[in-house]
């Protein structure tokens, strides 16, 4: 917990508080009450850091909004509005509950003393004083628009937190929004939506001019989306239940953590990934259950069902340079093609004297000296070939148990030749991560990996599709009349490399 500032003057004095008299402190990071003349065993206590949200003055009255676990149990009176909207949301299963201290001072101007010395130390723990805030109204169950108006404004503006909001009209237009955004009037960025728009916003800020400091911009995410994985694997590794209102005052109270950025490479095309990238089933029961979106994250179960039952198998070869500790997975490779003669490129220095040379405006991605590096190889077919940057890939899949948020790597789950029927076992391990157990799967860490995908078994002639954060990159099923060009071909080598803490992102503090 950061400490308020150290000069912040202690107050004392007394106050009705909820309708009792009481006596109050203000110390450090803490506003406590006890009745008048009660006993030290009935005093209440609010950490402003963790519990409370912000606080307004009406005449004698302070009013301040609390955010709390025990849904009351602290003396506060629960709010009429409780920021809710689901099953997920309360007290009773370690969630927080919205409700209000009520204190009535002795005089005006006591409640103005104790306002700004509340706001004050609120202020010393560096929670953002502006943000703006980008709604999908389109994402999961089309619920973005309400979960804004529902969920998110009270609690931001319970936290006296000035913002714009602004929605999101068509694919990629977070990313232009973010390319294109005065950055310096925010205190960070906001996305109300899937992982989608999430790695939108990087990849707009990437393509900036300014993209050195445009990257640090703390990013938040509240889900509205159909998977929400990284919104599960930021309130997962802080020990908070999965639901909005975690997610929201994760944001309102501005703790923040680096977060690793992977550039996807092929030819002279690049883009960013922060979330995952897959090939195969994962990928296959990503993209084609899209017509059952109207069931919401159960359309992933559903179609997982629907595509064991006639599994596909994929040639192809994957390489990669492993993290320390995986060097002996797969086999060597004696001679690795360089990535340009390959058909991949890196961020080289040739491209770094285009950028200044005005040809290109970005960033051009992270060096890779192939002479520096002994890749290894997997060789095909392949079931699903799965890389996470962060634990969870929706709600109720933990991918990549071992994901960590800035540790330089991605984390690799591969599932080779396996029996349909330990497919459909594995599903059910997968909500705690339990399923890299197999012998099944190759569960290892990679500083950069290499896709080479090849076609489907059995001389359909047909390929699959690789998806990276939930958006087709590339397409070898056969494209369908009237289906847009993807941003990448099937079949020429796809790299992954990963740059360590480029990005910022807030996240709820561990308990």
């Amino acid at each position: 917990m950061a400490d308020p500032k150290p000069q912040a003057e202690a107050l004392a004095g007394p106050a009705r508080i909820n309708g009792a008299a009481s006596e109050a402190t203000l110390s450090g990071g803490e506003l406590a009450w006890r009745p008048a003349g009660g006993g030290e065993g009935q005093e209440r206590r609010l950490e402003l850091e963790s519990e409370v949200l912000g606080c307004r003055v009406e005449g004698r009255k302070l009013r301040v909004a609390t955010f709390s676990a025990s849904g009351g149990g602290d003396g506060e009176r629960p709010s009429a509005l409780a920021c809710g909207g689901g099953g997920k949301e309360g007290g009773g299963d370690g969630s927080r509950r919205r409700g209000e201290v009520v204190m009535e001072m002795e005089s005006d101007d006591a409640a103005e003393r104790w306002g700004d010395a509340i706001r004050d130390r609120l202020a010393s723990l560096g929670r953002p004083k502006r943000l703006f805030i980008i709604v999908n109204p389109y994402g999961g169950k089309r619920s973005g628009r309400s979960i804004f108006q529902n969920n998110v404004l009270p609690l931001i503006e319970a936290a006296g937190i000035l913002y714009t909001m602004q929605e999101t009209k068509h694919r990629l237009h977070a990313q232009e929004i973010a390319h294109s955004l005065d950055l310096r009037k925010y205190d960070g960025i906001v996305c109300v939506s899937g992982d989608g728009v999430l790695v939108e916003v990087v990849n707009g800020f990437l393509q900036r001019e300014d993209w050195e400091t445009a990257i640090k911009v703390p990013l938040g995410i509240i889900p509205a989306g159909t998977g929400n994985g990284m919104a599960q694997s930021l309130l997962h590794a802080a020990g908070e239940p999965f639901s909005i209102s975690n997610a929201v005052f994760a944001i309102i109270r501005g703790h923040k953590r680096a977060l690793d950025v992977t550039s996807v490479v092929q030819g002279k095309t690049r883009f960013f990934s922060v979330l995952m990238l897959t090939w195969g089933l994962v990928a296959d029961v990503d993209i084609e259950s899209e017509k059952y979106r109207w069931m919401g994250s159960a359309r992933l179960e559903f179609y997982f069902l629907l595509r064991v039952m006639n599994l596909r198998r994929y040639n192809g070869r994957v390489l990669f340079v492993p993290a320390p500790g995986y060097e002996e997975v797969g086999e060597p490779v004696e001679q690795t093609t360089s990535c340009k003669q390959n058909g991949v490129t890196t961020g080289s220095q040739e491209d770094k004297a285009n950028d200044r040379n005005g040809e290109t405006i970005g960033y051009p991605g992270p060096s890779i000296e192939e002479a520096d590096l002994e890749w290894r190889s997997l060789s095909g077919p392949f079931v699903s070939v799965w890389l996470g940057n962060v634990p969870f890939a929706s709600e109720d899949a933990m991918a990549a148990p071992k994901a960590e948020f800035s540790d330089g790597y991605l984390d690799a789950a591969i599932i080779r030749d396996c029996p349909r029927w330990d497919v459909l076992g594995l599903m059910f391990q997968m909500k705690d991560g339990a399923y890299v157990n197999s012998p099944y799967v190759e569960y290892f860490k990679v500083k950069a990996i290499r896709i080479e995908p090849g076609l489907r078994v059995g001389g359909s002639g047909k390929g699959g599709i690789i998806d990276s954060d939930g958006e087709v990159i590339a397409r070898g099923d056969g494209a369908r009349a009237g289906e847009a060009e993807h941003l990448m071909a099937y079949g020429p080598p796809i790299q992954l490399t990963v740059d360590q803490g480029l990005a910022t992102i807030f996240s709820p503090r561990s308990r």
